[in-house]
């Protein structure tokens, strides 16, 4: 039991005294070497392999430990994604928790819990049919206490959050608590809203954007039982919320739910676990869910809007020999929109504003100097930054190759859209707003949200983050520059990934009244595009699974990637054949590589891609060849990093 992150096993120490009631979960303060740390006990044991003489005792409790329950899934994380359980543990630390270990963070610690503010509940709206058939499996397995697993595949609009806050009033009532997951807080504040809304100071919200004190006041609230619904992004999976009756994953589709660092964990694969561990219902729900979601749960259906309204038309635009980068019906549509004093909402899911640039006399590109890749033009900052590693230099006056002044500027993002529709569209009395991780300020992404929905009329330009979950009611255009640019990325998703990104918006749009989409692709005929111009999200699905299957990709095959990094090629490509060789073995899984990856931050990059159909053991297997090649001293400057179903 300790946080120290190199460690692979636990250690022993002797309970005893005022340490004999001490069960799992519990942190104590230990002694190891010539400190103090905190450690989390993950076994208790009547007696230990080491000689009872050397076993030291514990310095002290810390006041509040881990439910019993979070250990387990400690240890399952750990043996599911290739980590330890000392970085499992970390994960379901209370918010600062090493430091309480000074004096100072104990009375903080000690001090008793704030008492929740009174605040009348709202009053839920009447249910559709629709509504009322999907919750009855899901309220009589809350009352008997039974684990369900559903995917509420339900269009937007169709009122998938009263259905959630249906579900956690009946988990509720029978004294249980619940777990609300949605992808990025920043933006989902809706959904937020109307649980406090519904349920009062009963509700905890934890993300990382709290204040250390305020995340812990709501763990705390959590863990004694003062608060019974945790509302937050992937972490709050983590939360230690007792005789937990309900999780809810919301638009279960993104990819913001996997952890990019170790642990490199699925809050959805989590939020299974816990469900089943507490014999709890869990729901899914999405308007555009994975394919591998479909195939695995039980799956409710929501059709139609609340409200009754038709989803929004959606034009497919053939970009091929078309001169600029707006069609002439989309610059027809937004001015229409312009006159009419309403809004829309325009997405290229590409920020800054060139792609990059060269030297129009030798051809040169100005590129990151840590990472094989181009820099992109940030206009307003004047500067070019990495996308990948955040370096930035000033912009460039002359090639530093050949001295010419004669730059060239490719492509397009957010920020130079968003100039030039207000140019074209501005004129003062036309406000253009701009949603991108540029364009964030100290309260993160509310602020260009709340302005564009307060705005009597206005253009909202971003990234995929304009498609993420937001109810504006008065949208009536929705368009999608370049909306084949995902489906040039290598990998299995990419279709997957278009088709949701044209359906999200979709989805923004025609809630107030009717409404219209453009999208603008080089690949009109390319399925996701079409099927999401239909709405035919079962027959995409259906297609995507088809070919998965034919593929052996998830879910009829599982993916473990494995990439080995060092400041020399050679060395990371040795790393990764000695990885290869020590799978040899391995009858049931196939070992894809060595492959390059570009150059990150200053590092080179080495991948291997192991498939399986079977997880577990493909899991276990690739853990172990990794550990033995890490612990060689010739793969000593070799980083070694396991992503088990890699997104």
């Amino acid at each position: 039991m300790t946080t120290a992150r190199a460690l692979r096993e636990p250690f022993d120490y002797r309970l005893t005294g005022e340490f004999a009631g001490v069960d799992v979960g519990a942190m104590l303060v230990v002694p190891f070497g010539r400190r103090d740390v905190l450690g989390v006990v993950v076994e208790v044991a009547d007696e230990s392999t080491v000689d009872e003489a050397r076993l030291l005792e514990p310095r002290r409790a810390i006041e509040l430990g881990l439910p019993g329950e979070l250990v387990h899934v400690a240890r399952w994380i750990a043996a599911q994604y290739c980590t330890t359980l000392a970085r499992a543990l970390t994960l379901l630390l209370p918010p600062e928790a090493a430091r309480r270990l000074s004096g100072r963070r104990r009375r903080v610690a000690k001090a008793p819990a704030q008492p929740p503010v009174g605040r009348l509940p709202a009053a839920p709206p009447a249910l559709t049919r629709e509504q009322e058939e999907v919750l009855e499996p899901l309220l009589g397995a809350l009352a008997r206490r039974r684990h369900h697993a559903a995917l509420l595949c339900g269009v937007t609009g169709s009122g998938k959050t009263e259905v959630y806050l249906r579900a956690a009033a009946a988990a509720l009532e029978e004294g249980r608590g619940a777990i609300v997951l949605v992808p990025e807080i920043a933006l989902t504040p809706q959904i937020v809203a109307r649980f406090q809304q519904r349920f009062g100071d009963t509700v905890a919200v934890l993300h990382s954007r709290m204040k250390p004190s305020e995340r812990y006041g709501a763990w705390r609230r959590l863990r004694e039982g003062g608060a019974r619904v945790c509302v937050g992004p992937r972490s709050a999976v983590f939360a230690p919320v007792g005789d937990l009756g309900l999780i809810v994953v919301d638009e279960e589709h993104d990819a913001s739910y996997k952890h990019e660092s170790d642990p490199r964990y699925d809050a959805r694969e989590v939020a299974a676990l816990r469900a089943r561990l507490a014999d709890a219902v869990i729901v899914f729900g999405s308007a555009t869910p994975r394919p591998e979601s479909v195939a695995r749960l039980d799956v409710l259906r929501l059709e139609r809007r609340v409200d009754g309204r038709p989803l929004p038309a959606v034009e497919v635009l053939d970009m091929r020999g078309a001169p600029g980068a707006l069609h002439p019906r989309t610059v027809e549509e937004l001015a229409g929109v312009r006159d009419r004093r309403s809004k829309a909402i325009v997405l290229l899911n590409r920020r800054g504003w060139s792609n990059f640039l060269s030297c129009r006399s030798c051809g040169v590109v100005w590129r990151c100097a840590q990472c094989d890749v181009a820099l992109v033009l940030h206009r307003s900052a004047r500067t070019l930054e990495c996308h990948h590693c955040g370096h930035a230099r000033a912009l460039p006056d002359s090639c530093p190759e050949c001295g010419s002044g004669a730059i060239a500027r490719h492509g397009a993002g957010t920020e130079r859209v968003a100039h030039e529709l207000g140019r074209l569209f501005g004129e003062g009395r036309f406000p253009v707003f701009r949603l991108d991780a540029d364009a964030a300020g100290e309260d993160g992404h509310a602020a260009p949200l709340a302005a564009f929905e307060r705005a009597e009329c206005g253009l909202l330009v971003g990234t995929q983050m304009v498609a993420k979950g937001h109810d504006f009611a008065d949208v009536e255009l929705g368009v999608v520059l370049d909306a084949d640019a995902t489906l040039r990325f290598p990998d299995f998703r990419a279709e997957e990934r278009t088709f949701a990104l044209i359906s999200q918006l979709a989805g923004r749009v025609g809630r107030g009244g009717d409404g219209l989409v453009l999208v603008q692709t080089m690949s009109p005929e390319a399925r996701a595009i079409a099927d999401a111009a239909r709405h035919d999200g079962e027959g995409f699905r259906a297609g995507e699974l088809e070919r998965r299957r034919a593929l052996s990709y998830p879910p009829f095959g599982h993916l473990i990637r494995v990439v080995c990094s060092a400041e020399d090629a050679g060395e990371a490509r040795d790393a990764a054949v000695a990885i290869r060789a020590q799978l040899a073995g391995e009858e049931e899984a196939t070992v894809l590589g060595p492959a390059p990856l570009f150059r990150l931050r200053g590092r080179e990059r080495t991948m291997l891609l192991v498939k399986s159909g079977e997880r577990a053991r493909a899991a276990a297997a690739v853990g172990e060849a990794v550990a033995r090649v890490a612990a060689e001293r010739t793969h000593g400057a070799v980083n070694l990093a396991v992503d088990v179903e890699p997104q």
